[in-house]
């Protein structure tokens, strides 16, 4: 098997397992669980019934109930990154003379990313008893739209604040709602969000970094080798200048652990990214990924108002308070107090 052939059966075996990911644990609205679920009632055709009902049985254990599955596959993924760093790129890296604290911040994101991680998963997201209810819904008003005041919760047995959700995870609600979270096995609540977004920030931090001293090292060994200015004799037998594909191939059959493990952190280093990036835009906004998704059935105006039957609801965003208002009440989530002083 080439090259070629083994990097396309990685990247697809990757993107799908992303996209299974996405689809699963994501909302049965989107684009990518509409596609999946088509797909798979193509295939109904084809696979016996036992095999289905029992993948049916294994993904809702999976996306759907509350797991400590993805923990372990996020701590084993962390292991087996920061082992093949260890063990490889930090030993190569300190022989070529690389600076001692550029080697060792990958392991100091490692503990604020782990104490992170452990403060988001243990934390209270913001549960809402029959004790703490009715403080909780005197915080947020509701704004008429993707909040009325009344609904009652038929699981919990309470009217909903404005902002909470129940999550059918954890079969509670949760105040000032924005997701649950296989990955830290909790919901993503008022009191654990700052949490979630400094785990975000060290994540993407980590992955980035260990994949720029990763390249630095293997861009080094072509310098010093003087690969680029070589050649080599293809399958015809003629003498060929090297390319880029041919130095990555060479890369690959000579670091073959070290530039898998690349390849991946700077995937992750792309969607956490991403990720990241959303979740700043909804913190400086002050929104929560729940009301982000529910607000795009809506159109935006700058006056929250009813228009003709034919255009329907207008949202605007009334719980934004300006920039930094809006990162403070992440890291310090308000109270009644709070709000009557206002």
């Amino acid at each position: 098997m080439d090259f070629l052939t083994l990097l396309v059966i990685y990247l697809c075996f990757v993107l799908a397992a992303v996209a299974l990911l996405c689809a699963c644990s994501g909302r049965k609205e989107s684009l990518l669980a509409r596609s999946v679920n088509g797909a798979s009632q193509v295939l109904s055709f084809v696979i016996p019934t036992q095999l289905q009902s029992a993948t049916r049985r294994v993904l809702h254990r999976l996306f759907h109930t509350r797991s400590c599955l993805f923990v372990v596959l996020h701590v084993a993924l962390q292991a087996a990154v920061y082992g093949e760093y260890t063990w490889e790129v930090f030993v190569y890296c300190w022989e070529l003379q690389f600076h001692l604290l550029l080697l060792l911040l990958p392991y100091l994101l490692l503990a604020g990313n782990m104490g992170c991680f452990i403060l988001c998963s243990r934390a209270n997201p913001g549960i809402i008893t029959k004790s703490n209810h009715a403080s909780l819904v005197k915080i947020y008003a509701y704004d008429g739209v993707l909040f009325q005041k009344g609904i009652v919760c038929p699981t919990c047995n309470m009217e909903k604040p404005a902002r909470s959700k129940h999550c059918s995870f954890c079969s509670m609600c949760v105040h000032r709602f924005d997701h649950h979270c296989v990955w830290v096995n909790n919901c993503i609540g008022a009191f654990n969000a700052k949490y979630f977004f400094l785990y975000l920030f060290t994540l993407t931090a980590m992955a980035a970094t260990i994949a720029i001293i990763t390249a630095a090292f293997l861009l080094q060994v072509v310098l010093l080798s003087n690969m680029m200015r070589g050649s080599y004799i293809d399958d015809q037998g003629q003498e060929r200048a090297v390319e880029i594909l041919f130095l990555i191939q060479h890369l690959f059959l000579t670091f073959p652990r070290i530039v898998f493990m690349l390849g991946f952190v700077i995937l992750l280093t792309l969607v956490l990214g991403a990720y990241c990036c959303f979740n700043l835009y909804l913190a400086l906004t002050n929104q929560t990924s729940n009301e982000w998704y529910k607000s795009r059935r809506y159109g935006w105006s700058h006056h929250l108002t009813l228009q003709p039957h034919d255009r329907g609801v207008v949202y605007k965003n009334t719980y934004s308070k300006g920039v930094w208002m809006n990162l403070k009440e992440i890291f310090k989530p308000p109270t009644v107090l709070e709000r009557k002083k206002k």
